[in-house]
């Protein structure tokens, strides 16, 4: 629940509140109350420009989430990890948890890519677990099978394939944009933080293998 003083909303990405339960970007109305921050150091235009640009009259938190029928809400994942399939926008955050829900796959990376009639639509890369005891395209239909029954078939998930690696951070966190812009073919720079930056050149492998990357430079 909202602690007291902040007015938390849900908005769609045109500014209306959305429904209960349904995704959307988590805001507070302002005036936000005392003790919350008010400036970046030496930097006040930027703190107007990324904070309250978006959503006039409103702290934009920057992270998606929903609100059920009891007032609570939920932080799903940051807003960058949303993608927007058909108008439905999805958390790749509840995709990845169907994914890694699966025995044979140890991990998972989802994003958002381009698509004609949809927008976007969701591709999934996850690494075999050592022993996996069915093949990678098996693994892929079932789960296909495993999106459409937990999330339904708007999600339209149907693109995955095993990957020797994901480019996680020495924090652990994987670096999903590169991925993402690497998809479509644009210049990526290897986050120092990257442990094992040779993952990349069999994620851009993969990623042509879909039609995606095609004038993709190498990861630098």
């Amino acid at each position: 629940m909202p602690f007291p003083g902040y007015d938390v909303r849900i908005l769609r990405s045109n500014g209306s509140e959305a429904d209960i339960g349904e995704l959307g970007r988590i805001v507070v109305k302002l005036p936000l109350p005392p003790g919350t921050m008010s400036s970046l150091y030496k930097a006040p235009e930027r703190f107007l420009q990324v904070y309250f640009s978006k959503f006039p009259g409103y702290y934009d938190t920057m992270d998606a989430g929903y609100r059920d029928d009891f007032g609570y809400i939920y932080v799903t994942a940051r807003d960058d990890d949303v993608i927007n399939v058909a108008g439905h926008r999805l958390s790749t955050a509840a995709l990845e948890d169907v994914v890694m829900s699966h025995p044979d796959i140890g991990d998972a990376a989802v994003i958002g890519v381009p698509e004609s009639t949809k927008g976007e639509i969701p591709l999934c890369l996850f690494i075999m677990k050592k022993g996996a005891r069915k093949s990678e395209k098996a693994i892929s239909h079932e789960l296909v099978l495993m999106v459409r029954e937990l999330i339904g078939p708007i999600a339209a998930f149907r693109l995955s394939a095993a990957v020797s690696g994901l480019p996680r951070t020495r924090s652990g966190k994987i670096a999903r944009k590169s991925i993402a812009d690497l998809a479509r073919s644009k210049s990526v720079k290897i986050p120092s933080t990257i442990e094992d930056p040779s993952v990349y050149k069999n994620i851009k492998e993969v990623l042509q293998s879909f039609g995606f990357a095609k004038n993709a430079p190498d990861p630098k």
